[in-house]
């Protein structure tokens, strides 16, 4: 399979699709990469070695695209990737539809199919191809927050792990997943007074035990996320439903009621955010101040941190990619469930359900998209039409 690696266009975005070390895994199993110039320049990988693991490499995006079977990415392609697109190229990287509806119809009028890293699963119920980046933004939550709590940044002057005879900074988590662990072990760290909220409790007696006692752990109902919001220094929204819109927990009422320059650092913002006011920034312009609480919430987080984040998501996405290049992507969805669940759009239609539902669009069920299941008869023709 001929497998293409474009430079990433999002603003400040560093991370790459395939590191050297993966495109020479890839060349190795008989497979041919061609990556765009400057491509891994952002981590430090120059183009050299790039080529000296096998790629090839083209002077610009346009023809890259017009070259390449399989199109590996790191975040949602931009509109003018979108418009290279085709229908019988595979694009394989973060997607988060749910709350991008430009995207996801761009997409669809591309009439290509794309599987999304975010919504690809394992046997044990997690997100192999998120936790990597949730790691990292995590922990990339609370030094953010920290920093924005300072009064340059138009914080409160809190500093959040105290000093001899001066109470801690108080942080609030929303959600206990690999996110919301990861910004958990960061403030902890620091000697913060740390609450975490889930609606899971094995998930909050795992955590008791991971922390023991350091912690405080509490089922999420509205009553505490009121009482325990209203009184903290930083907020981090850890809050996901895979594919889906994140629902928003705290209000704009809510804020009002924190002291003047907290922190909110929205995690979640890359599925819409748990936070009413929150809304997409950039590292270039990564806060705003609404209702007197600083908001951090940058939407590629791990970019800050380019080459750990990549080489973090190699790992993780590799056995993925060797997979589609030696199955092609229909025959390696039907050998692998989990890969399955990635899939979000094919032939003009959405085949995740979250996804569908969050957009209030039509379902292609992704099993019906690659086969395994018959089409319905007023589908069949569609799907002809289309060329599907």
């Amino acid at each position: 399979m001929l497998i293409g690696v474009p430079k990433e266009t999002k603003t400040h975005e560093y991370r790459v699709g395939l590191t050297a070390a993966s495109v020479r895994e890839l060349v190795h199993h008989g497979h041919q990469v061609v990556v765009e110039t400057g491509a891994g320049a952002g981590i430090g990988l120059d183009d050299a070695a790039y080529e000296a693991a096998g790629a090839r490499l083209v002077a610009t995006a346009a023809e890259l695209f017009v070259q390449a079977e399989l199109v590996v990415k790191v975040k949602e392609p931009q509109p003018a990737e979108i418009a290279r697109l085709r229908s019988d190229q595979l694009l394989f990287t973060y997607l988060h539809l749910a709350p991008d509806s430009a995207q996801a119809h761009g997409l669809m009028a591309a009439g290509c199919t794309a599987i999304a890293y975010e919504t690809v699963t394992d046997s044990h119920g997690g997100l192999p191809l998120l936790a990597p980046m949730s790691e990292v933004a995590g922990r990339m939550a609370i030094q953010a927050g920290a920093h924005c709590l300072e009064k340059e940044s138009g914080g409160s002057g809190v500093l959040l792990g105290g000093v001899a005879g001066v109470p801690p900074g108080k942080v609030v988590i929303l959600g206990g997943g690999v996110a919301g662990t990861n910004a958990a072990q960061m403030a902890v760290g620091l000697g913060a007074e740390v609450t975490i909220l889930d609606k899971s409790l094995s998930r909050l007696r795992e955590l008791d035990l991971h922390f023991g006692g350091r912690a405080r752990t509490l089922f999420s109902t509205v009553d505490a996320v009121e009482r325990f919001i209203a009184d903290a220094d930083l907020v981090v929204g850890a809050v996901l439903v895979p594919g889906a819109a994140t629902p928003k927990l705290v209000s704009r009422a809510l804020l009002r009621r924190m002291r003047p320059g907290s922190v909110v650092v929205d995690v979640a913002i890359d599925q819409g955010g748990c936070i009413e006011t929150s809304h997409p920034t950039t590292h270039a312009n990564p806060t705003f101040i609404e209702e007197g609480i600083v908001h951090y919430c940058v939407a590629n987080m791990p970019g800050a941190v380019a080459r750990t984040s990549t080489f973090a998501l190699n790992n993780a996405t590799l056995p993925f990619i060797l997979a589609v290049a030696e199955l092609g992507w229909r025959k390696a969805c039907a050998a692998d469930p989990h890969l399955l669940a990635g899939l979000n759009v094919h032939a003009g239609r959405l085949t995740h359900p979250a996804v569908a539902e969050a957009l209030g669009e039509a379902l292609l069920p992704a099993r019906q998209a690659i086969g395994l299941d018959p089409l319905p008869a007023s589908r069949r023709s569609f799907a002809a039409k289309r060329g599907g």
